[in-house]
């Protein structure tokens, strides 16, 4: 199963973004680099802001959760579980035009409706890994006179994090493959988010080979989050 939805999706790709008419080449990713550049430091740069915005957040409210245990509050913020993506554009698009209609149309307010399209899911697996941290370890820094906040810092955060890069992985890559949000928040000009140039590329220009090599550096973006994850924090342990 794994094999014909993922593997093999994904080598047919691979596979059409080096030919162009059949014949093996490395124009399409020329196209890329000539043309979509831009757009691939402005999806990465987007990304790696709506990731950390929505951490900032969930770590805070995730980490209250777990010490206070306040349930209403943990079951709002799965709200936006159940919001579909296209709602969550046009609702923050809506929202922020009256009021500041520059971030509107800006990355800005890209990075926002992304953070608030994936808080859910955040908090969802933070409030998880916050609490396979043991209570004893919680109460001996409450003998010492440690807050909510002190908790979060230095007992949540350091013991769970394996469990948050796993999660930062997720959601930047979900991020890098947002599609509906940024087509929806977006300015009409300028840079883009790349799923858009991909959709672009495909259903206006009918190129996919052009279109498969920009999907292929969306996986190279979306891999290096990875390794990263798997260099720094989860090194292999050698006899």
């Amino acid at each position: 199963m794994v094999g014909v939805v993922f593997v093999w999706p994904l080598a047919v790709s691979v596979a059409a973004s080096f030919t162009r008419a059949g014949v093996p080449t490395l124009g399409n990713y020329t196209t890329v680099w000539r043309l979509y550049l831009r757009d691939v430091g402005y999806t990465l740069a987007v990304s790696a802001a709506g990731t950390a915005l929505t951490f900032a957040l969930a770590i805070v409210v995730c980490g209250w959760l777990r010490v206070r245990a306040f349930a209403p509050v943990e079951f709002l913020l799965k709200v936006p579980l159940f919001v579909p993506f296209v709602v969550v554009g046009h609702a923050l698009r809506v929202f922020l035009v009256p009021w500041a209609p520059a971030l509107a149309g800006s990355w800005g307010g890209l990075v926002l409706a992304l953070a608030w399209k994936h808080l859910g899911l955040a908090a969802l697996l933070l409030v998880g890994a916050f609490r396979a941290v043991d209570e004893s370890h919680l109460e001996a820094a409450r003998n010492f006179g440690a807050g909510t906040a002190r908790l979060t810092r230095d007992v949540l955060v350091p013991m769970s994090a394996p469990s948050l890069a796993v999660s930062a992985v997720l959601i930047f890559s979900s991020m890098l493959a947002s599609f509906s949000i940024p087509l929806m928040m977006s300015r009409g000009g300028g840079a883009q988010m790349l799923m858009i140039d991909v959709y672009y590329r495909f259903g206006q220009h009918g190129d996919f080979e052009t279109a498969a090599a920009l999907g292929v550096v969306g996986y190279l973006m979306a891999m290096g989050a990875a390794l990263v994850y798997l260099q720094r924090l989860a090194p292999v342990k050698r006899p």
